[in-house]
């Protein structure tokens, strides 16, 4: 696969952070292949580990085609932050805008350019019990059918037993391997040149959300939940036990 100009301050990034992962990380990386060669896409991609960042990163490093990541636009008028983010291509999400598609406007931009854009649909570390994919956000969706652009599933596994979801201490020995696997893309063209309503695109995430599982299906070998976590009826959920368990509690109390 051809390498594209990926410029200095990745490399210094790259540089700073390969020698560590190499030496806590085995590799078992697979699919490649599916990786564009040319043009604009975007990857999406499961979130288990506050380093599984780092580890998809030298994987997608390693195709040539180096990955954007989406941040919050404020980090990238701080410091030194700001000059790695702007000067590694980061891209940076206007969350202040009441338009939707605005927020997401520089990763249009950066798909439109020929840049793979790396998303995180979870849009945070899943709160599966047993690490599956959560529902996803509509982001990658919307930049998606905007741009009619590759939208390719990306699972991965180890980074999470390297270092477990929401944990703060390394699980160093016995050495961990960083499975990644990358499926073919995901085909959303039923979805094109039509409004871009919430079902819309709620329907067009989850069939995202189904490839990257079904991914992570193949690097587990076992079969994921019939339904994906959702963290919001979770926490309804919660609210409900605690008030039918108060309200027993008062009813004892009487």
């Amino acid at each position: 696969m051809p390498r594209r100009r990926i410029g200095f301050w990745y490399r210094l990034a790259a540089v700073i952070a390969k020698p560590p992962l190499v030496v806590l990380l085995k590799r078992d990386w697979r699919g490649m292949e599916h990786i564009p060669a040319d043009g604009g896409f975007i990857t999406a991609v499961n979130h288990n580990s506050h380093i599984d960042p780092f580890a998809y990163a030298h994987f997608q490093y390693n195709t040539g085609r180096v990955p954007r990541f989406l941040a919050k636009s404020g980090l990238f008028n701080k410091g030194f932050v700001g000059v790695m983010m702007r000067g590694t291509g980061q891209i940076p999400v206007y969350r202040e805008t009441t338009d939707a598609l605005s927020a997401f406007r520089a990763a249009i931009e950066a798909v439109e350019r020929g840049e793979c854009v790396a998303f995180y649909p979870e849009g945070t570390i899943t709160r599966d019990p047993r690490q599956w994919p959560m529902i996803g956000k509509t982001g990658a969706a919307r930049v998606a059918l905007q741009t009619k652009c590759p939208v390719v599933p990306v699972a991965q596994w180890g980074a999470n037993e390297l270092l477990p979801p929401y944990a703060k201490k390394l699980h160093v020995l016995p050495r961990k391997t960083s499975h990644v696997l990358a499926g073919p893309p995901v085909d959303l063209s039923p979805f094109y040149d039509k409004e871009m309503t919430p079902d819309l695109l709620k329907e067009a995430t989850e069939v995202i959300m189904a490839a990257v599982t079904a991914q992570l299906e193949v690097l587990r070998g076992e079969k994921a939940p019939e339904s994906a976590y959702d963290p919001r009826r979770e926490r309804i959920e919660q609210r409900r036990r605690t008030r039918a368990q108060n309200g027993h509690e008062g009813e004892k109390s009487k």
